[in-house]
């Protein structure tokens, strides 16, 4: 009999090890997602993936996509009320919610290299003026990265040049418009699940998205005949924002697991976009025109950049934000990203 018992206790023992005592709380928190599973969500899915391991199951992030938890024009001030407790933030979608944000969307400033735009990316989230500028204004905390691909335009408007652009409504974020607006163009804002109808009605005639992953996506090869390459254009600025109420609850144990799952999301966006491209580039080749935009053409757009960068920086300041400084900061970050030091 006492045999038995030992036995009864060394596997209720054994038992208890494997598992999460019963008192352990279970942390979820719901990420709204504009869009659907795409290459560009493969970072915070392998963030859930490594925190629920990690936690033991304790934690869980729960990804809502196709915008299911509410539009995500309204993403910010759902996280401040505790609607939900993360997104996927795009600055371009509300330039005057976060200004300095917008940075990262000046045209041609980041650096068109995947992995070397990362590296400035990570920097600039870093950057004191930024992190104070989320959690003052919506109590969020930079979470997971986003890296996005260069732009490029499809559409039902051949652009082989700058004066290609000419009349033509293209859709890109504010800032960078300015550039393509310097040389004719109608520049049009449209979210990205409104591509496909927006290119169908002709309500635009050209739509920029990160190549190739954003155009596969959401199909709008379907509705196009033209796609540029080479003209590598800076786009959205996005990133995973959290809560920080629901960050600040989060246990100390995993609060310091931040940088691996990151870096585990970073490796996981460029294995994702790698085989997208894999994937849509023979599509893209038989279904439309690929446009190759010359270098000397992009060099136009570039020039045409700077002053818009500086008209940026001048108007931050007057603001009293730290538009100067930060530019500067950023122009250092592409140098030394550019320089591989």
């Amino acid at each position: 009999m006492k045999r038995v018992q030992s036995a009864f206790v060394a596997c209720v023992f054994v038992g208890l090890l494997a598992s999460p005592p019963a008192s352990a709380q279970t942390t979820t928190w719901n990420f709204n997602i504009f869009g659907p599973p795409r290459a560009v969500t493969a970072g915070l899915e392998a963030m859930a993936e490594f925190y629920k391991k990690e936690s033991n199951g304790t934690f869980e992030i729960k990804i809502n996509y196709g915008a299911a938890l509410g539009p995500e024009r309204q993403a910010p001030e759902a996280i401040k009320s505790g609607g939900y407790d993360g997104a996927l933030l795009c600055a371009g979608y509300y330039p005057n919610k976060f200004p300095l944000m917008t940075a990262m969307e000046l045209p041609f400033l980041p650096p068109r290299k995947l992995a070397e735009n990362s590296l400035v990316n990570e920097a600039v989230q870093q950057h004191p003026a930024i992190v104070k500028e989320m959690a003052e204004r919506w109590n969020i905390k930079y979470f997971g990265p986003i890296v996005l691909p260069p732009f490029e335009f499809m559409g039902n408007k051949r652009i082989a040049s700058v004066a290609d652009m000419k009349g033509v409504k293209m859709r890109i974020t504010g800032l960078n418009a300015k550039a393509l607006q310097s040389f004719g163009a109608v520049p049009t804002m449209v979210t990205a699940p409104e591509g496909y109808q927006a290119l169908e009605r002709g309500t635009i005639d050209s739509f920029g998205f990160p190549y190739t992953f954003a155009f596969g996506a959401y199909k709008l090869y379907e509705v196009s005949k033209f796609v540029t390459e080479g003209l590598a254009m800076s786009g959205f600025m996005c990133w995973e924002g959290v809560s920080l109420t629901s960050w600040n609850k989060l246990p100390d144990n995993l609060k310091a697991k931040l940088p691996q799952a990151q870096q585990l999301a970073r490796e996981a966006l460029f294995k994702a976009f790698a085989k997208d491209d894999e994937k849509w580039l023979p599509i893209f080749k038989q279904r439309l025109e690929i446009v190759q935009f010359p270098e000397a053409e992009r060099e136009k757009l570039v020039a045409a950049s700077v002053p818009i960068w500086e008209a940026w920086a001048k108007e931050q300041d007057a603001a009293g934000r730290p538009g100067s400084e930060l530019l500067g900061f950023i122009k250092a970050e592409v140098a030394k990203a550019k320089s591989g030091k």
